[in-house]
This record gives C-alpha cells, structure tokens and sequence, in this order.
C-alpha cells in the first residue's frame, strides 16, 4: 500500500478536525499511525514528526511495536508504543504467542494492544530468550511500559 504526501496530510487534517485522538493503518509492508497525543519520549525505529497543534504522524514500513531497551542485567525491554489493552494471545481460545524460556527471532510477534478496536502486533526486536513476562492477559498498559524482559542470544 502507498500513501501519497498529500493523502497523509488529508488524513492529519481529518484526523485534526474529528474527535478521535488516535489513527493507525496498517497494510502488508506499511503502518501509519497518527495521533494527536503527545509523545514524551521517541519510539526506537520509528520516525517522528510533530508540529503542534498538528497531530503526531508515524509511518515506517514495519509495524509499530515495543521499544527495546537495555535492562540492568543486559536483558532487553519490550516495552509498549501506545496505551491499550495487552492481550498476549492471538485468540482468547488460544496459546499464548510466547512462554518464559521460549525463543524468540527479531520481528516475530509477542503480543497485540489494542487501542480503539485497533490491534497493533508487539514485535521483538532482538533474538533471544523470554525470561520475564512483565503483564497478564488483558491489562491495561501505557505508553512505555515494560512488557517483556529477554536475554538476547549472545
């Protein structure tokens, strides 16, 4: 899918005039996710540009996930880009996506959020081992907050 500038900027200038806060598309090689809350600290691997009061625009050709950060023990944070509910299966019938002790590849998915109907895959960005999952099925979860803990593979 190939958004036009100016196609973007219809949808910012939609998006500003509505009552809604947030916006995401997602295709097969493209995400854009728009929002008129602010972002207090960047997303590793996304761009960002904000000019107020005009909402934040993101677009990048993988899908907007977890930051990774360096933890304490040189594990790594997935932590969560947007506020929403955590869900860490693909189906409520289903096994979870990931298990303590399971590996996990950079890219492969390990939870959803949902934010406004919107589900929004949580991918990792290292490979490694899932040493700690930091939150339970279907809590609510902020902008940032740690979701997983992996010790990636040396």
């Amino acid at each position: 899918m190939d958004l036009q500038l100016d196609e973007i900027r219809t949808l910012m200038q939609d998006l500003e005039n509505s009552s809604l806060r947030e916006f995401s598309l997602q295709a097969e090689d493209f995400n854009l996710h728009l929002s008129k809350n602010e972002v207090s600290q960047p997303v590793v691997g996304t761009t960002q540009s904000t000019v107020a009061p005009q909402p934040v625009a993101v677009a990048e050709s993988k899908s907007t996930e977890g930051t990774a950060d360096l933890g304490t023990d040189n594990s790594v944070l997935i932590e969560a880009a947007l506020v929403g509910t955590v869900y860490l299966k693909p189906k409520p019938d289903a096994a979870a996506f990931k298990e303590v002790g399971d590996h996990v590849n950079i890219g492969e998915q390990v939870a959803i959020i949902e934010a406004m109907k919107l589900m929004t895959p949580v991918k990792s960005e290292v490979a490694g081992t899932i040493k700690e999952i930091l939150v339970e099925e279907e809590d609510v979860v902020d902008y940032g907050h740690a979701l997983f803990r992996i010790q990636p593979d040396a």
